[in-house]
C-alpha cells in the first residue's frame, strides 16, 4: 500500500512548513531512514527521513511552496506497486490539498504524471526551454541571475538554489575585479528597488523572508498580545567576578551561564513569572526551561536550556556550548528550539549597557543583560572602583505586577552574585 508523506508538525505553535529542498526526484528508489526533503519551520531547518521503503511516485508539492501541517507533499510506491498508477491515484486529490495550502507562487499543474515523466517534479519544459526549480527562479529574480548563463546540477540538468547561488557569487567576484558596478538586481546580495526619482541611484533592498520573516511576525505578536513593561537594575557583581575567576580555573564556563543558573533558581522562588496565559487562565509551569538568545547572521534562534534549574553550573555551561554550536551550524532540532518558560539574552558582548527586550512569545519574562562596567560606586561607605551590571526585565503585566517583578529581579541578583543561598 502506498504511503503518503505529509508535512510533519514539530511544535504546538508550528501551523505550516516551507519545503525548501528534495533530496529524491519522482521515480528514484528510497528506503526507510533516507533524507527525503528539507523544510523550514519558524525555528529550524529541519530534514524530514522517509518513514518507508519503495519507490518516490509522487511530488505534490513543489521546492518553495509552503504547506499546511498535515498537507500532502509526496507519496511512496512499495514494492510491487505499479508506480505511474499510485501517482495518478493520488493526483487529483493532491490538487484539492495544493490549492487549500498557502504558497508563495502559484500552484504547480495538478495534472497526475508517470513515474517516468517524472510525475510531480517540475514540469517537463517545453522543447527549448530549460527546467528550473521554483525557489531557484525565485532566489535569480531577486539576485538579478540571468537563469541562460547558469548551469544546472539537478536531475536532468535542472537549475537548483545552489546554482542560482554560485552562479550569484561568481558575477560578484567578476564584477569586483573589473571594477564594474553590480548591476541592478542586487546580485551582491541583494534586490534593486525601484529608484526614488529621476536621476537617482536604486535603493538596495533584503528580501523579507525565512527567518527574518518569522522573527519579525513574532515580534509584532508579542507587542500586540501582552502588556510589556521592563524595569532595569544596576547591581554591583564584584561577588560575581570573583567567584568566575576562581572557578574558571576548574572548567569553562561564561557571565551568561550564571545567569541562566541564577533565573531557573529564581523561578523556583517566584513560579508566577514561569507561567503563561492559556486561554482564560494563568498556567503554571512545572518544568523551568531557559531559553538562551543567539545571533546568527540571518537572525536570532532561542535554543533552550531543559530543566535548568536542576543542572549544576559546569552542566549548564556544556550544554550552552553544544547548543550554541550547533545553533551556529544549523543542526538545531526542533525540540532545541521549543519549550521555554523564560529566556535570557546578553547584549553585553556588544558594548550594550541596557536594553529593552521583547518577551519570546508565550512567556511570561525575557531578562536582559548589559555589560559589566567598572565604575565609581559607594562600597562599603567609601566611593572605590567596583564592576557594575544592568540588568533588564520586561514582563507581561497580565500574569504579574511590578512588585513582585522586581522582587524577581533581585533574587536574579543575588544569586548571581552570591549563589544559591
Amino acid at each position: 500500500m502506498a504511503t503518503e508523506i505529509t508535512m510533519p508538525k514539530f511544535g504546538l505553535t508550528m501551523h505550516e512548513g516551507t519545503l525548501q529542498r528534495r533530496f529524491k526526484a519522482a521515480g528514484e528508489a528510497v528506503n526507510v531512514g533516507e533524507p527525503l526533503y528539507e523544510v523550514e519551520t519558524e525555528k529550524v531547518l529541519y530534514v524530514v527521513e522517509s518513514p518507508a521503503t519503495g519507490t518516490l511516485a509522487l511530488w505534490v508539492q513543489e521546492e518553495g511552496a509552503t504547506v499546511e501541517c498535515g498537507g500532502l507533499v509526496a507519496v511512496i510506491a512499495e514494492a510491487g506497486e505499479n508506480v505511474a498508477v499510485v501517482a495518478a491515484s493520488h493526483g487529483a486529490g493532491a490538487a484539492a490539498r495544493r490549492a487549500a495550502a498557502p504558497a508563495p507562487h502559484p500552484a504547480p499543474s495538478a495534472a497526475p504524471l508517470s513515474a517516468a515523466d517524472g510525475a510531480g517534479d517540475a514540469a517537463a519544459p517545453a522543447e527549448g526551454r530549460r527546467a528550473v526549480s521554483p525557489v531557484a527562479r525565485k532566489l535569480a529574480a531577486e539576485l538579478g541571475v540571468d537563469l541562460a548563463r547558469v548551469g544546472g546540477s539537478g536531475p536532468g540538468g535542472r537549475v537548483t538554489r545552489e546554482d542560482v547561488e554560485r552562479a550569484a557569487k561568481e558575477e560578484t567576484r567578476g564584477s569586483t575585479e573589473s571594477g564594474a558596478e553590480a548591476k541592478p538586481g542586487g546580485v551582491a546580495g541583494a534586490a534593486a528597488a525601484t529608484p526614488p526619482g529621476p536621476g537617482k541611484p536604486a535603493l538596495p533592498t533584503l528580501p523579507f523572508r525565512g527567518m527574518r520573516r518569522t522573527i519579525a511576525t513574532r515580534m509584532h505578536q508579542s507587542l500586540r498580545d501582552t502588556a510589556q513593561l521592563t524595569i532595569t537594575s544596576e547591581i554591583d557583581v564584584g561577588a560575581a567576578t570573583e567567584m568566575r575567576a576562581r572557578l574558571t580555573r576548574d572548567f569553562e564556563f561564561t557571565y551568561t551561564d550564571m545567569l541562566i543558573q541564577a533565573a531557573a533558581r529564581a523561578l523556583a522562588r517566584h513560579p508566577r513569572m514561569n507561567s503563561r496565559v492559556v486561554e482564560e487562565a494563568i498556567v503554571m509551569m512545572p518544568e523551568v526551561h531557559i531559553g538562551m538568545a543567539v545571533a546568527l547572521d540571518e537572525g536570532l534562534i532561542v535554543p533552550v536550556v531543559r530543566d535548568a534549574d536542576r543542572k549544576s553550573l559546569r552542566e549548564i555551561a556544556a550544554v550552552t556550548k553544544d547548543l550554541s554550536e550547533r545553533a551556529r551550524l544549523g543542526k538545531l532540532k526542533i525540540e532545541d528550539v521549543t519549550g521555554g518558560t523564560f529566556t535570557v539574552t546578553n547584549l553585553g558582548t556588544w558594548g550594550v549597557d541596557a536594553f529593552t527586550p521583547i518577551l519570546n512569545l508565550g512567556e511570561t519574562g525575557i531578562l536582559g543583560v548589559g555589560r559589566i562596567v567598572e565604575k565609581p560606586a559607594i562600597y562599603r561607605g567609601e566611593i572605590v572602583k567596583r564592576s557594575m551590571l544592568t540588568l533588564s526585565l520586561t514582563f507581561d503585566h497580565r500574569v504579574i505586577d511590578g512588585a513582585p517583578a522586581a522582587a524577581f529581579l533581585q533574587t536574579v541578583a543575588d544569586i548571581f552574585n552570591f549563589g544559591d543561598r
